[in-house]
């Protein structure tokens, strides 16, 4: 054996020792406490999605949605981050394969007389052996390349395939994260347009009672210049007049602010909202109980942190996986000269290829910090995970108990309300043939007023609550 076979098996010695002190210090892989168990929920118990329909059957709302979806800033971005995340998996996948570049290139060295380089070339050049373009340039010389470089990194221990996990994750939270953001802009918009709904609703109310009122204070006039009433009398019906006139200008106010609100979420400036005109006390049907995990699971904000889940996995994949050796080859081939006259020769084609392992050895504590933040965040993730499905599954129980006991509510409102109806006729019959005083013909003026306002009131908290609903399992 030569002494030159002799170095280069110290040498692989000297690698493979330094390989294993590497490997010996490998962390283990992560592993996460166990999750969240969910209650099973059977067919029967599932929600009636079809009653999300119902609420959003309006055309005009139907329009409204239509345009924050195409118009809106905030999803006109979440598009573009979505993008980003696209770009940034398509490096990922191509990421195993080799880069190759064309490479033009040119530069002169001029080498000292004590150095192997200068000592050779001089020495090449006495040499009988060459003839006159194989001499060489001295004083600079010059080189010229005009080829191909390549480098190619073999990915043995998985590093890249987890990277580009971890990048196919993250594609598929942004557009999770695209998809929670659709579901609370339409929620937002449905929500807002019933509130619009309402305060119409609201306004009409205070307009018939406005007209109640001023026919009472007419007739107590009239009653007072007969003399069977008296001043204060008077005064008081006044009074409740203009009080409800004035709740008729913040109601007014209400709905200004409202549409202003709603044409921000469209992306758009102040205008007008077209809406259906709010005739009829429609109330969505009573929902089924029962939470369904498969869909209380495809909530985009549950789907969205199962995703970064997933990614910062693979991040701690990728981060343990650089502990161990790297191998890289990095082959070239082109034309090579020391004169451009003679580049393109046949006998300046040059080729070659070097292959190196490479392995970590004094930046352990480096690599150990990179794994220990990416387990972090790993765990950080798991536990944004869990508290996703424990909030998800608390919201929609509260949603689906608070839509029953809404609808519940506007039941009995609405038989107050025709009780109070009848209370305002029969106090002004009883007032008129002096069975009763003005006081309770106000008093049940104020009450039928107080009552159909809280029933308008108690209408809109049924559809917001389904809108809640439908923003709460994710817009399926």
């Amino acid at each position: 054996m030569n002494k030159q076979s002799l170095h280069i098996r110290k040498g692989l010695y000297v690698l493979a020792l330094a390989t294993g002190v590497s490997a010996c210090s490998v962390p283990k892989q992560i592993t996460t406490p166990p999750p969240v168990a969910l209650p099973e929920t059977t067919v029967t118990d599932t929600l009636d999605i079809k009653s999300f329909a119902q609420v959003f059957n309006d055309p005009y709302l139907k329009s409204l949605i239509d345009t924050a979806l195409a118009a809106n800033f905030d999803l006109q971005a979440a598009s573009q981050r979505v993008i980003v995340a696209q770009s940034q998996l398509r490096m990922a996948k191509n990421a195993w394969l080799p880069t190759v570049n064309g490479v033009i290139s040119a530069g002169a060295d001029r080498y000292g007389d004590y150095t192997l380089n200068g000592v050779g070339n001089y020495d090449t050049n006495l040499s009988p052996n060459i003839d006159k373009d194989q001499k060489i340039p001295t004083r600079p010389t010059p080189e010229f390349f005009v080829g191909f470089r390549s480098s190619w990194e073999i990915d043995l221990w998985g590093k890249i395939r987890a990277q580009k996990d971890a990048s196919l994750n993250r594609y598929f939270a942004s557009t999770e994260g695209r998809r929670l953001l659709s579901t609370q802009v339409v929620a937002g918009v449905a929500t807002m347009y019933y509130d619009l709904v309402a305060l119409d609703h609201e306004l009409k109310i205070i307009h018939r009672n406005i007209g109640l009122q001023e026919a009472a204070v007419a007739t107590v006039e009239v009653q007072k210049a007969g003399g069977r009433a008296t001043e204060l009398a008077v005064q008081q019906f006044k009074a409740q007049l203009l009080s409800t006139k004035a709740m008729e200008n913040n109601v007014k106010q209400q709905i200004t602010a409202t549409e202003n609100q709603l044409n921000a979420l469209l992306g758009r400036l102040p205008q007008h909202i077209q809406r259906s005109a709010d005739t009829t006390n429609i109330i969505p049907p009573a929902i089924a109980k029962g939470i369904p995990v498969t869909t209380l699971l495809r909530r985009p904000d549950i789907q969205q942190a199962e995703m970064n889940l997933a990614a910062t996995k693979a991040d701690v994949k990728a981060a343990r996986a650089a502990f161990f050796p790297s191998l890289t080859v990095t082959p070239y081939a082109g034309f090579n000269s020391f004169k451009a006259g003679l580049l393109f020769q046949p006998a300046s084609i040059a080729w070659g290829a070097l292959g190196g392992l490479t392995t970590p050895i004094f930046n352990q504590k480096q690599l150990q910090s990179q794994f220990n933040i990416s387990k972090a965040e790993a765990m950080t993730a798991f536990y944004r995970y869990q508290q996703a499905i424990v909030d998800g599954y608390a919201e929609v129980s509260s949603v689906i108990s608070k839509v029953e006991n809404e609808q519940a509510t506007w039941q009995l409102k609405s038989q107050e309300v025709a009780v109070l109806r009848d209370a305002v006729s029969t106090s002004n019959l009883l007032f008129t043939t002096g069975y009763a005083n003005y006081l309770e013909v106000i008093t049940a003026q104020k009450s039928v007023l107080e009552a159909e306002l809280t029933l308008v009131t108690t209408r809109r908290n049924v559809y917001q609550g389904m809108i809640t609903l439908y923003r709460s399992l994710g817009g399926n």
